[in-house]
């Protein structure tokens, strides 16, 4: 029975996973999900999902396929009753909130994106320690009891003593019965990995565009975190100066200053510089951006930072355009022209958030 159940669970899982894969162009673009968001999993909502079962009907009530109908007449066989409120002809969505885990979700993501795993740089690796479950024993905490087979154990005691009755089968485990999960405590090699984010928050970069900026970094964040475990995220602000602040800050801020983006990419690479060492870390850099610079000769400043300062050290190094509100965002332009060459640069421009969805796999898409 029990493995029945487990089948059957396993099945409906992979319904979900299908139903999340067919839809996850909506769900990316969806703010929703981030407000869902927990410390391990994410709950998403999907249509109502309904395991087939019988239903018994009303004897005599006749319904489809039995006798003459008159046309109008409901197929249920039972009139319809007046409701509360304005009258609609529309029938209600109902809605089932499934939780995944961040892994599952990246795993769907991956799979429906046809993601290449990522393959750390030549660099540096630590060792971290993990507590894997290997075995069965007789002792152990009750929070490591493994019921399943303490109840097999429970009945196999029962058939073999005599003491199990068909009639009225009851399993009643007793002490030697007991089975806990034992472990034991593996080193692992682990790469290190760091995403610095930066965004433009002068007076030009509105609320909408903040929304896809936050909405791409969240699942930037969910395949990283999956590819490489003990993730460390900074995040710098930049309009006509830069600073590090924290998350929070990164997506509510907002300055009325110009914008020098170099301010920005100067102080990504203090911050490398001086906490992330190229040979013991993979370096990740995203930097977003409505793409007015004050000038071109920062843009050239920019160019000659990526070039001789970020670009040697990182992994990859994205940058991000979305839509400009005033000016005429050359600076996407201008690093296709003096930049893209670099194998390790990808240029995504994002004018709505039904373009994250490219976006992303613009950006993950190499593997880097």
């Amino acid at each position: 029975m029990l493995l029945h159940i487990e089948n059957d669970h396993n099945r409906f899982r992979q319904i979900i996973k299908g139903k999340i894969k067919g839809n996850l162009r909506k769900y990316i673009s969806n703010g929703e999900m981030i407000g869902r968001q927990g410390k391990e999993l994410v709950s998403i909502p999907l249509p109502q999902i309904d395991t087939p079962k019988f239903r018994f009907g009303d004897n005599g009530r006749g319904g489809a396929g039995e006798g003459k109908g008159e046309p109008g007449t409901p197929v249920s066989g039972q009139e319809g009753e007046e409701g509360q409120g304005q009258a609609g002809n529309q029938p209600g969505q109902h809605l089932r909130e499934v939780e995944l885990t961040m892994d599952e979700l990246a795993e769907i993501l991956g799979e429906e994106l046809e993601l290449p795993n990522i393959e750390p740089r030549g660099k540096k690796e630590i060792i971290s320690e993990k507590d894997k479950y290997t075995g069965i024993s007789r002792v152990g905490p009750e929070s490591l009891r493994h019921f399943k087979r303490t109840f097999r154990e429970a009945l196999k005691r029962q058939i073999i003593t005599g003491q199990f009755n068909m009639e009225r089968p009851q399993i009643v485990p007793i002490r030697d019965d007991f089975r806990y999960r034992s472990w034991k405590t593996t080193s692992l090699p682990q790469s290190n990995a760091v995403i610095i984010y930066m965004m433009d928050v002068s007076g030009s970069m509105w609320d909408d565009q903040k929304q896809i900026v936050r909405l791409e970094t969240f699942w930037l964040d969910t395949w990283l975190n999956y590819q490489y475990k003990g993730l460390q995220t900074r995040y710098i602000v930049h309009d006509a100066q830069a600073a590090e602040v924290d998350r929070e800050t990164f997506f509510t801020i907002r300055e009325n200053g110009g914008t020098v983006i170099s301010s920005a990419y100067e102080l990504c690479h203090k911050i490398i510089e001086e906490d992330y060492p190229m040979d013991e870390w993979n370096i990740y850099c995203f930097h977003f951006s409505d793409g007015d610079n004050w000038s071109r000769e920062d843009n050239k400043t920019c160019a000659e930072v990526l070039k001789t300062k970020l670009l040697p050290v990182c992994n990859l190094f994205g940058y991000g355009q979305v839509e400009s509100t005033y000016g005429s965002g050359e600076f996407i332009d201008f690093l296709e022209e003096n930049i893209e060459d670099k194998e390790n640069v990808v240029l995504s421009y994002i004018p709505d958030k039904d373009a994250i969805y490219d976006s992303i796999k613009d950006f993950l898409g190499k593997g880097k």
